[in-house]
């Protein structure tokens, strides 16, 4: 299925270099396809590891294992197929992802549990163990890779690779980050849904490092959604090499901790947003604004009730200033709201305040603003200080036409 990149795409950026990463690609042929389909990251001794996974009751044995091999806190290599979730496959899934991490920790002289699996595509076909076998063999053979073409390997339904850095100073010493991602379709905010991975070069103990990522998630891909779906698969891991020479960084009161902490929350943001770009058919990216609530978090529920409207994202696809449509979404979070406190507005203006409409409303600057491909609704609920900010996209014709064809 050969997709036109996205209206929203951004250019891959340029990535730092990371010590103690050394990145691959081959082909597994999990897929009709002539592409790379395998990453494989080797990571030196040493490296901490903290992920976040799907709360998806389907999880993949990839998620499965993944979970239990975090708290261990160590790893040692990365691999992620593409075009196979391995997801509802019983115990030949698992038989599948526990062959990878045997073969890879007898290349690299470690233990199978610091080897981290990731698989995504098709569900309910179980990983073809010859093909995997094939495929890991041809990694560990292959020349290392740029970022990039690491971020290329693992798409699929996607339109444009993924990437983003950032760096922090800790004790006088530059520390370098890098992400990739991949995402487009069953996107919703159960975590996330998509597959993403950050590496650094700080020394980061892996607690403080679980941390961090968890927090850091909460207010990024937990805040995105595309259609409201949730995969089976959704992994985000971080792998701090430690190789930059900083005093390893274990709780907030360290010196360097919240530039690092702004450093990795930058990155995560900006994945996050990368996703939400390539929404599969999307034409439109919208931040929904949500203050006023009794809490953060319900504030963030009333958001995400509002990104996964269908009849709020069609609205938008349609250029239609139809906030009627919001106030419906609002109403249907199950959070606590109160229609005569309620105000919304579109792009910086204002079209009901206090519950109901601006007797002065000109609808023309709205209609103006979505227009453009940046769309922008506030809502405040007038009940207390929570607040939340939540990203996601509009919902058009090629959504249908992606999904409709996602196996072939």
């Amino acid at each position: 299925m050969d997709l036109e990149p996205s209206p929203l795409a951004r250019p891959f950026p340029e990535l730092p270099h990371v010590e103690g990463v050394t990145l691959r690609v081959a082909q597994a042929h999990y897929k009709k396809w002539d592409r790379a389909d395998l990453t494989f990251a080797e990571l030196d001794e040493g490296t901490s590891v903290a992920g976040v996974f799907t709360k998806s009751a389907c999880a993949s044995s990839e998620v499965e294992l993944g979970r239990e091999q975090v708290r261990l806190g160590q790893a040692r290599a990365l691999i992620v197929n593409a075009g196979n979730s391995n997801a509802f496959t019983g115990m030949r899934g698992r038989e599948a992802v526990e062959q990878i991490m045997a073969q890879v920790a007898e290349a690299l002289a470690c233990e199978p549990s610091e080897v981290f699996v990731s698989s995504t595509g098709v569900i309910g076909v179980p990983l073809p163990k010859d093909k995997a076998r094939e495929g890991v063999a041809a990694a560990l053979q292959a020349l290392p890779c740029d970022w990039e073409e690491a971020a290329s390997a693992i798409g699929t339904t996607d339109t444009f690779t993924k990437g983003a850095s950032s760096s922090a100073m800790i004790s006088g010493q530059r520390v370098e980050l890098a992400g990739i991602i991949k995402g487009s379709g069953m996107i919703a905010p159960d975590m996330a849904t998509l597959l993403g991975y950050i590496f650094t070069d700080a020394a980061v103990e892996p607690a403080f490092l679980q941390e961090m990522l968890t927090k850091a998630n909460e207010s990024t891909f937990s805040c995105i959604t595309v259609d409201g779906d949730t995969s089976t698969s959704d992994t985000v891991l971080a792998f701090a090499t430690g190789k930059a020479g900083n005093p390893p960084i274990a709780a907030w009161e360290d010196t360097g901790a919240d530039a690092f902490y702004a450093a990795l929350l930058s990155v995560c943001r900006d994945l996050a947003h990368l996703v939400v770009r390539d929404g599969e058919g999307a034409q439109k990216f919208i931040e929904v604004a949500v203050t006023g609530a009794e809490s953060d978090e319900s504030a963030r529920r009333v958001g995400l009730a509002i990104a996964n409207s269908p009849l709020v994202k069609t609205a938008i696809a349609g250029g239609d200033a139809n906030w009627g449509r919001v106030v419906m979404a609002v109403g249907k979070a199950g959070e606590p709201a109160d229609r005569d406190r309620l105000s919304i507005g579109f792009g910086g203006t204002w079209a009901a305040r206090d519950g109901q409409p601006l007797p002065n409303y000109d609808e023309a600057p709205v209609a103006k603003h979505l227009e453009e491909q940046e769309i922008r609704i506030d809502v405040d609920l007038g009940l207390g200080d929570g607040r939340a900010t939540v990203w996601t996209c509009d919902l058009t014709h090629g959504y249908i036409a992606i999904n409709a064809d996602y196996r072939s």
